[in-house]
C-alpha cells in the first residue's frame, strides 16, 4: 500500500511471491491508511504492507484491529524516528542496514531481546 519506491518484480518473484497475487496501490497517506484498513478487515489478502507517513496512535490501532478482525498479517514500515513513540503493534522490529541486524523493540507476551540479532543479506 503506497510504497515509497517502485517495487522490483524480480525480487518478489525470487522470494517466491506469485506476481499474479501481488497488488500495488498508490495513494495519498490518508487514502492509503483507509485502503489498508479495508484490505486488512476484509480478510481477502494474505498480508498487507504499508508505509504510513503520518499515522497517529488512533490510525495504528485501527490497522491493528482490522488485521485481527480479518485475520490478516499487517506490516507497517515506519521511520526509525518513530521507534521512540508508543505503538499498539504486537511486535516491533528495527532493521539496520550496516551492519545487517535487527533489534526487537517490543514483543507482546514476551521479553524483547536487548541485543541486536545479526543476519546475512544473501548477496
Amino acid at each position: 500500500m503506497a510504497p515509497p519506491h517502485v517495487p522490483y518484480p524480480q525480487a518478489w518473484q525470487n522470494a517466491g511471491v506469485d506476481l499474479r497475487q501481488l497488488s500495488v496501490i498508490q495513494a495519498s497517506d490518508r487514502d492509503a491508511l483507509w485502503a489498508a484498513e479495508q484490505c486488512l478487515r476484509s480478510g481477502s489478502c494474505g498480508a498487507v504492507l504499508c508505509w504510513p507517513q503520518k499515522a497517529d496512535d488512533r490510525a495504528l490501532r485501527r490497522l491493528q484491529v482490522a488485521a485481527e478482525t480479518g485475520q490478516t498479517l499487517a506490516f507497517a514500515y515506519r521511520s526509525i524516528k518513530e521507534a521512540i513513540n508508543p505503538s499498539p503493534a504486537a511486535l516491533r522490529i528495527a532493521i539496520d542496514a550496516r551492519p545487517a541486524q535487527l533489534r526487537v523493540l517490543k514483543c507482546r507476551g514476551g521479553l524483547a531481546r536487548s541485543a541486536p540479532i545479526a543476519f546475512t543479506t544473501g548477496h
